[in-house]
């Protein structure tokens, strides 16, 4: 059945009116009134508490009425099912270089992801600022809403404002820079030094309830930007003895961390 984010209170019963995103979508599949479709409304920023007033899950709905423009729905019953991570993962990383973002993106919301920060560091090849910014995270969160809506996800992650390495380093939240163990958060950062711990020994299970995962980008970070990661409570950990993509050392980060 498709499945459709609307970011819209949804009560069982109501008469709704889809926006413009999903009524294109509705209209792209050529559905028609009396077709069943799925609506979810968890959008970005949802592991911080959503604005959107809804118990989750999602909604059975039927579409009664196709304009030009515009889709009608039905709200159905109300499902309380979750496919989410047990733990909320939050990706942090330098932006690889042209489309492999955006796919990249699609991914880590397949496997789960709870959010999403690029960064800019000394090595990365992409930098972004400005209008420019704006209309690149506008995109990768669009293709999160359509992974999202693609996978059986009912939560979309948030593709934070692009940023330096240095200024979200600051920005962290001073009381998740104890260890794992004293306050059920993880700050991972994946590194080829020597002494990095393999990911797989890290501390998992109910022991940590929220991973801060950061990975560099193509080259790795400098010696000097890794030192000032460590600094915030950063563990290093590894992969193994391979050298990775960048996104492929992410995602497969991520797919162990979930």
């Amino acid at each position: 059945m498709p499945r459709f984010y609307c970011p819209a209170p949804l009560h069982t019963g109501e008469l709704l009116e889809l926006p413009a995103g999903a009524a294109r979508h509705v209209q792209v599949l050529r559905l028609q009134p009396g077709d069943s479709i799925t609506l979810f409304n968890h959008g970005p920023g949802w592991e911080v508490g959503s604005s959107v007033s809804s118990p989750g899950g999602e909604f059975a709905a039927t579409v009664t009425q196709m304009g030009r423009s515009h889709v009608q729905v039905q709200v159905g019953a109300h499902q309380p099912v979750e496919r989410e991570a047990a733990r909320a993962v939050h990706l942090a990383l330098a932006m690889p270089a042209n489309e492999r973002m955006d796919w990249l993106v699609e991914k880590a919301t397949e496997l789960g992801v709870a959010s999403i920060q690029p960064l800019m560091s000394e090595r990365s090849v992409l930098r972004l600022s400005g209008e420019r910014a704006d209309k690149k995270i506008a995109h990768w969160q669009s293709v999160a809403v359509s992974a999202c809506e693609q996978c059986g996800g009912n939560r979309v992650p948030l593709v934070h404002p692009v940023t330096s390495l240095g200024h979200w380093l600051r920005a962290l939240p001073g009381d998740e820079t104890a260890g794992a163990g004293q306050h059920a958060t993880a700050r991972l950062l994946l590194s080829l030094r020597e002494g990095s711990r393999p990911l797989r020994t890290t501390p998992s299970g109910d022991l940590v309830q929220k991973v801060v995962f950061l990975s560099g980008p193509e080259g790795g970070f400098s010696a000097a930007e890794e030192d000032a990661v460590l600094a915030y409570g950063f563990v290093a950990v590894s992969l193994g003895a391979r050298v990775l993509r960048a996104e492929t050392a992410a995602l497969t980060a991520l797919a162990w961390l979930v």
